[in-house]
């Protein structure tokens, strides 16, 4: 008679984070300057994953439970840094290659450009845009950001032009 066990905890855990680094990676480019900051934010977002992992009830997609998971520990980093620092550059020139996938030299600038505007917006736009970008949907968005769905429309619209603005280097002084 064979005895079957579950997998051991770390065994899935790892499983689970395969599945989701992309969401990881994706968030903690978009709030970091350097690699080793890089670096210090994935990790801490792996380790917070890890020590709540046990509590996930499955209530939310588990990707919408990182996503959640990611934002509050890249924001509150990025918070405690802004009191220690007390202003984050955004300077693109410390960046490593922004996208794996950028084969094209072309695409891979625009992709620089776009993270340079995007790392310009407040937190939670970044927040927000780059959940749009990853093509969630805007009931999704509202849940993960805890927001409204109309909020999230008028929103999206108002970073799109934002965006806009900033990678085109107009003045962005005009926007509420």
């Amino acid at each position: 008679m064979k005895i079957y066990q579950a997998e051991p905890p770390s065994t899935e855990f790892h499983r689970f984070l395969n599945e989701h680094i992309g969401i990881i990676r994706r968030i903690c480019k978009v709030y970091t300057n350097d690699a080793d900051e890089y670096q210090d934010y994935f990790q801490e977002v792996v380790l917070q994953l890890w020590k709540a992992y046990g509590s996930f009830r499955g209530e939310a997609q588990a990707s919408t439970w990182v996503y959640r998971v990611a934002l509050n520990v890249c924001l509150s980093l990025l918070k405690r840094e802004k009191r220690r620092v007390s202003a984050v550059s955004l300077e693109p020139e410390h960046w490593s290659n922004v996208a794996n996938e950028a084969a094209d030299a072309t695409e891979e600038e625009q992709l620089k450009q776009l993270y340079a505007a995007i790392r310009q917006l407040n937190e939670i736009d970044r927040a927000l845009i780059l959940l749009y970008l990853e093509g969630k949907k805007y009931e999704e968005i509202a849940d993960i950001l805890g927001i409204t769905l109309n909020h999230v429309g008028v929103k999206v619209n108002r970073i799109k032009k934002q965006l806009n603005r900033i990678i085109h280097g107009q003045s962005t002084n005009a926007l509420a």
